[in-house]
């Protein structure tokens, strides 16, 4: 079944409660239980993006695995992103990608390090001859229920990946740039309407919206478009790897479809704000979050 046919959304997915399971970050799509569906043989392309080139952060997995998938069949050439621990994950994107006729080159690496921030852009830039479309969706995700446990190390690594690797991604990315290029960074609705226990990423992702809105009048002038996406309870290796089991069991029970979002019902978004069919789009953020809301 394609993104274009008709479907209940309520029942679409598997929902609540999933088997117990746990473990360690950054987290495996291929451990969890059910596994997620990143669109591998649900997204149908349109030949929206042809001729794009771009880089896809987060890209193993989860949301950034539904991004590249969804972009590459639509004519675009990647480079994906990941961490060094999750080079199998990234391996089975690049050759999904690659079996369709696509470039998809993979560059492993830590994006709370400036210097591979650079790096990346540059690899990107000489590998696809040309940069049209940053996509940024990598994210670092803990949870603590008293403020009293969380250490220095860890704050700063969810900001360091979370909010200073957009700053520097972006600084290599924009001389690159030309005019109809865009930016897409990731957000989520715990900007808004944030978890008690997972407040230091709350607080990042609130800052992604800022972040957005501010950039895109800044590259207004020189033609580039930035805009973000906001997830709701997305079923991605970021819950078991950072949830305890029980909770994870029950991940999505509270929205209003009773399910958590898969990562493939993401993928179109990102192809739209990247198309020039959003030529006018730009300081927008889209939620996807099954009606919860997200104030």
């Amino acid at each position: 079944m394609s993104q274009y046919e008709k479907k209940d959304p309520i029942g679409l997915y598997p929902a609540p409660p999933f088997p117990k399971q746990d473990q360690s970050l950054p987290g495996r799509a291929s451990k969890m239980d059910p596994k997620p569906d990143h669109g591998e043989t649900s997204y149908v392309g349109r030949e929206r993006l042809t001729g794009f080139r771009g880089i896809v952060t987060g890209a193993d997995s989860g949301i950034g695995r539904a991004a590249a998938i969804a972009l590459s069949r639509e004519g675009a050439d990647l480079v994906l992103s990941y961490l060094p621990d999750e080079q199998e994950d990234a391996e089975e994107v690049r050759d999904l990608l690659e079996g369709e006729g696509r470039r998809a080159i993979l560059k492993p690496g830590d994006l709370s390090d400036e210097a591979f921030c650079f790096e990346l852009v540059a690899a990107a830039v000489e590998e696809l001859g040309g940069l049209d479309t940053l996509v940024m969706v990598a994210g670092h995700q803990e949870s603590h229920d008293d403020i009293l446990e969380m250490t220095t190390e860890g704050i700063d690594n969810t900001f360091k990946t979370n909010i200073y690797s957009l700053f520097w991604l972006s600084q290599a990315a924009i001389p690159h740039l030309e005019p109809g290029s865009s930016i897409v960074t990731t957000g989520s609705i715990q900007g808004n309407t944030p978890s008690p226990d997972k407040l230091d990423y709350a607080v990042s992702k609130g800052a992604i919206g800022t972040f957005t809105a501010a950039l895109a009048q800044q590259l207004a002038p020189k033609g580039i478009r930035v805009n973000s996406v906001a997830p709701g309870p997305i079923w991605t290796p970021l819950q078991p790897a950072s949830g305890d089991p029980e909770t994870v069991s029950h991940f999505g029970e509270g929205s209003p479809y009773g399910r958590p979002g898969q990562p493939a019902e993401l993928g179109a978004a990102y192809v739209h704000l990247v198309s020039p069919e959003s030529s006018y789009t730009s300081g927008t953020t889209i939620t996807i979050a099954g009606a919860t809301p997200n104030y």
